[in-house]
């Protein structure tokens, strides 16, 4: 006698674009690590300092006069939820990093409020990544990250740092604010790459 029934398929995954262990979601969570800082535009200001100590700076009029993207893609965050086919508009970061001369491999974000991630540069390279400034048509929330945010869409989204301020490019890897208190250094959705040991 057959314990299992034929047609039992177990509990894959409903859709190919949801990593293992996430869940879809309609609705877009708001999970931030303090309070949400409000950031006016005429104060915003955005930097790449180089690990020589070269420094490019944008502000916001000049964010806004850049070639613009409209990034359409899924986010993962490491809480378990996941959101199809979201809709940003914004800078990518090969635009803003195509003549800041650097040989380093890593970056190091900020944000206005004192949150920190870190990263591969490659992963912030080749249309991965974006200062993204507006999200489903209108301009991003400050609870979202607004008046801009980094979008990396394809690890987990806490490395997609609110209220960006600026990256510093860095030759050795510096973990950030997640990343020193046991989440994944890397962050890769697919791999379930949440915890430290992961």
């Amino acid at each position: 006698m057959s314990v299992i029934s034929q047609g039992f398929q177990g509990r894959g995954r409903r859709d190919d674009r949801l990593p293992p262990g996430q869940y879809e979601t309609h609705d877009f969570p708001v999970l931030s690590a303090g309070p949400t800082p409000y950031i006016s535009v005429d104060e915003w200001q955005f930097t790449i300092d180089t690990e020589d100590g070269a420094r490019h700076t944008w502000s916001w009029q000049d964010l806004m006069a850049l070639p613009k993207s409209t990034p359409h893609v899924d986010i993962h965050c490491v809480t378990r939820w996941s959101k199809f086919d979201t809709d940003w508009e914004g800078v990518s970061l090969d635009v803003l990093l195509e003549d800041v001369e650097s040989a380093a491999e890593y970056a190091l974000v900020s944000s206005y409020g004192g949150y920190t991630t870190n990263l591969p540069l490659e992963d912030l390279l080749d249309g991965k990544a974006w200062i993204a400034y507006a999200f489903d048509g209108r301009p991003l929330a400050p609870e979202h990250g607004g008046p801009a945010r980094l979008l990396v869409p394809h690890l987990y989204f806490w490395k997609s740092a609110k209220w960006v301020r600026g990256i510093r490019l860095l030759d050795q890897d510096e973990p950030g604010f997640w990343e020193t208190a046991g989440y994944h250094n890397y962050g890769d959705p697919w791999h379930e790459q949440r915890y430290w040991g992961d």
